[in-house]
């Protein structure tokens, strides 16, 4: 087994039981996180996983790394009430990764946000979620709130 898929064994089976500890240690100092809320780099998205690792409630998890390609990508989904209005989400993940030195450099999840507003929001998800509006704001509120809890655990 390569050591970069034993990266990402040790990385999924660690957000399986929420220890964003073990997470943060698959990351390079320099590495860089973007999905459809947030776009990361370095301590950032150690808190960022800190802070929904926290947040989390009724948590699973299931993987499955795909070694297709040149490039390892994770087929993985999270199932989990939303925090803020605690409305069940079923989100599906396509995530793809670079490497250096044997740990994450680069770190890329797509999810169709439409789908996953729609479950978190209810009606103006639906009504909205495909906007770049909703995008905005929920990216925008995402942001802030990481902000908030790295202020508090972190200094």
């Amino acid at each position: 087994m390569s050591q970069n898929k034993h990266t990402l064994i040790a990385f999924y089976q660690a957000f399986q039981k929420l220890d964003y500890q073990t997470m943060a240690s698959c990351y390079h100092e320099k590495a860089e996180f973007k999905d459809e809320v947030f776009d990361l780099k370095g301590q950032e998205i150690n808190a960022m996983w800190h802070m929904l690792c926290d947040k989390a409630t009724d948590f699973t998890l299931s993987f499955d790394i795909d070694e297709s390609s040149n490039e390892l990508k994770v087929n993985w989904q999270a199932n989990y009430l939303f925090s803020q209005t605690g409305r069940p989400v079923e989100n599906k993940i396509t995530a793809s990764f670079k490497f250096k030195d044997g740990k994450i450099i680069k770190h890329t999840d797509e999810f169709d946000f439409w789908r996953w507003s729609r479950q978190a929001l209810g009606v103006p998800g639906y009504l909205m979620g495909w906007s770049p509006m909703l995008r905005s704001k929920v990216s925008n509120m995402a942001n802030k709130n990481l902000m908030k809890f790295i202020e508090k655990k972190y200094d």
